[in-house]
């Protein structure tokens, strides 16, 4: 299948366009660069539009009409003229209930589409926080992070104001569940789950400690819930800045994703596994590691090679706690609840294949 994302180089649309690929899917890329013959060809080819195109920064007023109202119906009156009844996708914004001309730019195309005859998913969006988010532009999330990951001040007005947030990673995991599912749209405006609500004041004290564990001997924050662990792993991207490159792998089993890389604290990543999977059976000699079970319950097992001793933790994200992996102890980790299980794990060193120190070996041996 084949998807038009407009507004493909945004920040959520970066992360749109990767979630499709690793679902099996082709995104047709348009951003502003695009001409508009790209767009009709794309418009032609596609067998879903996911628009996330618009204005949220302009330098006039017109701006907000023409990049988010006018854009939109140029968008649904092609689709019209090419007779191509292809379900679409907005991204719209909580503000579209504000009188303001963002939000009353954003409501006026939201009209449109629910009146175009086309099957239509209108999702108003918190504001999205995630990896890849511009600092110093519209996200005081983004900001906060790069500057306090560079030792920069930040500027607070009110401690107390809240702010409602989705995740980006939760957005693009609910528009791919639209499009894999019936396509029939929704006349109702439509929210993406979870919305968490946090204060301007907490964000900040949040991101502060983040960088004092990652920099102490701990090296890993201990994480109360999903909004702080997803927050903290935005907070890594802004960290690295070292040039790396970060890698994800999926199989049968989950995933295992790389979030943070220093030659000096070393490496960060989220291990996920589904119920019931057990990963790792190797050991190290001289590595040292840390596994911190955040969401869902673990068996970590040690098993000394040298003289069989073993070493077993039940761990729970409900009741966190560090578990420090020794060398010599060839070592695993089993899902043994019923949700998926994330799992951040920090290494000492960053992984090189030309000197791994990892040998295979079962603990159940």
């Amino acid at each position: 299948m084949k998807v038009l994302v407009t507004g493909s180089n945004g920040f959520i649309g970066k992360h749109m366009c990767l979630h499709l690929e690793r679902h099996g899917f082709t995104p047709l890329k348009y951003d502003i660069d695009k001409k508009e013959e790209d767009l009709l060809n794309y418009i032609k080819e596609c067998d879903f539009i996911v628009h996330l195109a618009g204005i949220n920064r302009p330098l006039t007023t017109e701006e907000f009409y023409d990049g988010n109202t006018n854009f939109t119906k140029k968008l649904c009156d092609y689709v019209k003229q090419l007779n191509k009844n292809v379900p679409i996708i907005m991204s719209s914004s909580i503000q579209a209930i504000l009188d303001n001309d963002y939000g009353k730019s954003k409501k006026m195309g939201e009209n449109y589409l629910l009146n175009s005859g086309l099957p239509v998913y209108i999702y108003r969006l918190a504001n999205a926080f995630g990896k890849w988010c511009r600092p110093n532009y519209n996200s005081a999330s983004a900001t906060f992070c790069y500057n306090i990951a560079h030792n920069l001040p930040i500027q607070i007005r009110d401690r107390d104001y809240v702010v409602h947030y989705n995740y980006v990673e939760d957005i693009v995991e609910e528009f791919i569940k639209v499009i894999k599912g019936d396509q029939k749209g929704s006349k109702n405006i439509l929210y993406v789950n979870p919305t968490y609500d946090c204060s301007l004041g907490k964000l900040a004290d949040l991101l502060y400690y983040f960088k004092q564990e990652v920099e102490s001997d701990r090296h890993l924050p201990i994480i109360h819930d999903e909004f702080e662990l997803k927050l903290f792993k935005t907070f890594l991207d802004y960290l690295s800045d070292e040039g790396y490159t970060y890698n994800y792998a999926t199989d049968a089993r989950g995933s295992f994703e790389e979030l943070y890389k220093s030659k000096k604290w070393g490496q960060i990543s989220d291990n996920v596994a589904y119920p019931g999977i057990t990963k790792g059976g190797h050991y190290h000699t001289y590595k040292k590691e840390i596994f911190y079970t955040v969401i869902g319950k673990c068996d970590i097992k040690q098993r000394n090679i040298k003289d069989n001793s073993v070493l077993e933790d039940i761990v729970d994200g409900n009741n966190p706690h560090p578990v420090n992996i020794i060398p010599y102890y060839t070592h695993q980790i089993t899902n043994i609840g019923d949700i998926n299980s994330h799992t951040i794990m920090w290494i000492s060193e960053i992984y090189n294949p030309d000197t791994h120190d990892t040998y295979r070996e079962e603990v159940d041996k």
